[in-house]
């Protein structure tokens, strides 16, 4: 058993994001982490006080990992890179879609990605307010991709043909559901890639902001 000494509440922090990752967040509890590290649950309370500042650091986490929109570019290349960034981050703690918008005290990393995005727009010649939607629209149209992405039963072109063909088509007669098994049967046969959508969906969100700046 590892010495309560030995612990951190980088340590602590980064253990909790593994758990999360590989069981969810819902079954995390300060016992239940303490068990992982090595460590007296209570121990635990010297570094976070509570589940709730746990939470918030584990987010704080997830935030760092997304790059920041780079400034060196126009405002759709920075946002789009920002985009497909969080996806992929997601992707990887995606126990946290739920809860990134969440946190009532948010941790600096947090706090400089927000920052850093609202630059973005601003600079770019959205006025305060439709900064303010757009920046809810990106990030309701990527949370929301990520967890329809984390809930899908393929994740290759390769697993949706087989799904098409395995699964899809044999409950898709045409007689009664033709456009269902016509799409089925092309897309499948045309290696359609799910994972494409995303930069499909964004790009349009995109451009359809653009003509809300007030170029400066």
């Amino acid at each position: 058993m590892a010495s309560d000494a030995a612990l951190s509440k980088q340590r602590v922090v980064a253990e909790a994001v593994r758990l999360a990752d590989r069981e969810g967040v819902g079954g995390l509890s300060m016992r239940r982490l303490a068990g992982a590290l090595g460590a007296g649950a209570m121990s635990l309370y010297y570094y976070v006080a509570s589940k709730e500042e746990l939470l918030d650091a584990m987010i704080d986490v997830v935030f760092e990992e997304i790059e920041l929109p780079p400034e060196q570019t126009d405002w759709q290349s920075a946002m789009r890179r920002r985009a497909v960034s969080a996806r992929q981050v997601l992707a990887r703690h995606p126990w946290a879609i739920g809860l990134m918008e969440s946190r009532t005290s948010p941790g600096p990393a947090n706090l400089r990605h927000r920052e850093a995005v609202t630059a973005c727009l601003r600079r770019a010649g959205f006025p305060v307010l439709t900064a303010t939607h757009a920046n809810w629209l990106l990030d309701s149209y990527v949370y929301g991709f990520a967890l329809q992405e984390a809930s899908l039963p393929f994740d290759t072109a390769d697993g949706f043909a087989d799904m098409a063909e395995d699964v899809f088509l044999p409950q898709l007669p045409p007689d009664e559901f033709p456009y269902l098994n016509e799409s089925a049967a092309v897309l499948a046969a045309a290696g359609y890639d799910p994972a494409e959508e995303f930069t499909f969906g964004l790009d349009l969100v995109l451009a359809a902001l653009e003509p809300l700046r007030v170029p400066t």
